[in-house]
């Protein structure tokens, strides 16, 4: 089925644009939920005005977003959690807790459908991104650590590992390249020295 979507929906569209559904995802949810309406004639007619009006509002809570990413910067969540010898969780840090800890920590309800990272199943630091609109995305970092250890062991952990993998990195193919090549260079050179007759 085609619908005229009234708000912006995650991965499917903007206010305003016409989209083809699955008729059960557009009577089931974006119709019931005030998302979406019929692409009828009618409605199509209506698609510009729907589009302006979303523009002014997408504005406004975008900016009302931003500030609330600007105070997701450098946060850390923390997560005690029970964990067998290889780091794998007995369970899982799922999106729901890291919605409402989040919402503890800056006083704003969050949906758990705005984090968007997979449950949580390993100790370590771990990069979360939460869905503010479609164009706020902002990312924190959620530290899992063991039961009865310090988190701040994690922290140091993952500042290290970042650390030697920037130190570790491939040099760029250039860096390799040109060397090896000045050096077949030097060899072709030396070799075609050698073949030529000595002079009498």
């Amino acid at each position: 089925m085609q619908v005229l979507l009234l708000q912006d929906v995650h991965k499917l569209g903007r206010a305003g644009q016409i989209k083809k559904v699955a008729n059960g995802y557009g009577r089931n949810y974006l119709i019931p939920q005030g998302l979406a309406i019929p692409a009828t004639p009618n409605a199509i007619k209506m698609a510009e005005k729907i589009a302006a009006n979303a523009d002014k509002q997408r504005d406004t809570r975008n900016a009302e977003a931003q500030a609330l990413a600007d105070k997701m910067q450098g946060l850390q969540l923390l997560f005690p959690a029970r964990a067998g010898e290889t780091g794998k969780l007995y369970g899982s840090i799922t999106t729901q807790m890291i919605a409402e800890q989040l919402g503890e920590k800056l006083g704003v309800t969050f949906d758990r459908r705005q984090i968007d990272v997979q449950p949580l199943r390993l100790l370590g630091m771990h990069k979360v991104a939460v869905r503010l609109t479609l164009d706020v995305i902002p990312a924190f970092e959620a530290v899992v650590y063991r039961e009865g250890e310090s988190p701040e062991n994690y922290m140091v952990a993952a500042s290290e590992l970042a650390a030697s993998a920037e130190a570790n990195q491939p040099k760029p193919v250039e860096e390799v390249l040109e060397p090896l090549a000045e050096e077949v260079a030097a060899e072709a050179e030396a070799e075609a020295a050698d073949e030529e007759p000595a002079a009498e």
